[in-house]
């Protein structure tokens, strides 16, 4: 995750921040995972869900606006 936060705030490019975006809630997402399976609570699954979610609608929002200069048409 540290090298992910590091590519996301000094990437050279935006292409490269997205990219570091993309792995470090991808990590995130499988830290709660780890975390449900070893305590057996729900709550981290559901996180992890809602992480994932998030994530996707934001790296395809950040796709389209470095793409086309809009996220909405």
């Amino acid at each position: 995750m540290l090298c992910a936060a590091w590519r996301m705030f000094r990437g050279p490019r935006a292409q490269d921040r997205v990219l570091g975006f993309d792995a470090f809630y991808v990590n995130a997402m499988q830290l709660f995972l780890t975390f449900g399976i070893q305590t057996g609570r729900t709550i981290y699954f559901e996180s992890a869900l809602i992480i994932g979610l998030v994530g996707f609608c934001s790296t395809i929002a950040l796709s389209k606006f470095l793409m086309r200069g809009e996220v909405i048409e």
